[in-house]
């Protein structure tokens, strides 16, 4: 049984916050996983702005209310669920990316959530270190067989756990530092990555 694991900003949503930046103008929250791979340090800069800030929770909210999917991501999972197993793995939040959620068609997602008082962001819980690896491991252990596909740093170990692993608009410094991985910049190339691994583990 082949099993597809993808990101979800950057693969199938706009980074969520880049856009929540661009919308409030508080440029110091447009450093994402491509700027700092390490995940407790680069959540611990955004707590910090936000209380600096007084960011609430639903100003955040309304930002990714108005996001949508990417152009074509609904129409590329439709087309991958009706051929393989698919889960989400990211580094999101619940709160974060329910309403997305919605508007892809509720596929299955993995990811951590927020710690919420009085309409302000006070902490972050992750569902445990490395989710995204230990989730593939996981999977694997089950007899299926993974293809990952995600964007930046912290997807480059489930990529590396996974069968087969393909990056998806990635950042130029990404695809020096990996260059083991295809890349694909649109989803008819990913889709073809996908059909190609898939031939190659079933040989």
């Amino acid at each position: 049984m082949k099993l597809v694991c993808l990101d979800l900003e950057g693969v199938l949503i706009p980074e969520v916050w880049i856009n929540v930046a661009e919308r409030t103008g508080i440029e110091a929250l447009r450093v994402t996983t491509r700027d700092i791979p390490d995940y407790d340090e680069l959540m611990t800069h955004r707590l910090k702005i936000i209380a600096e800030q007084g960011l609430s929770m639903s100003k955040i909210q309304s930002v990714i209310d108005d996001m949508g999917p990417m152009d074509g991501a609904g129409d590329f999972l439709d087309w991958l669920r009706s051929e393989y197993q698919l889960i989400i793995l990211s580094d999101t939040f619940y709160e974060f990316a329910l309403p997305l959620m919605r508007q892809l068609g509720w596929p299955t997602l993995f990811c951590h959530r927020l710690e919420i008082k009085d309409d302000r962001i006070i902490n972050y819980h992750l569902r445990q270190q490395d989710q995204k690896r230990k989730a593939v491991a996981g999977f694997k252990a089950m007899n299926f067989k993974v293809i990952a596909a995600g964007d930046s740093y912290n997807d480059t170990s489930m990529l590396a756990e996974a069968h087969a692993g393909i990056l998806f608009r990635p950042p130029d410094n990404v695809i020096k530092e990996f260059p083991q991985y295809p890349v694909t910049t649109d989803y008819d190339a990913l889709k073809g990555e996908i059909i190609k691994a898939v031939e190659v583990l079933a040989e």
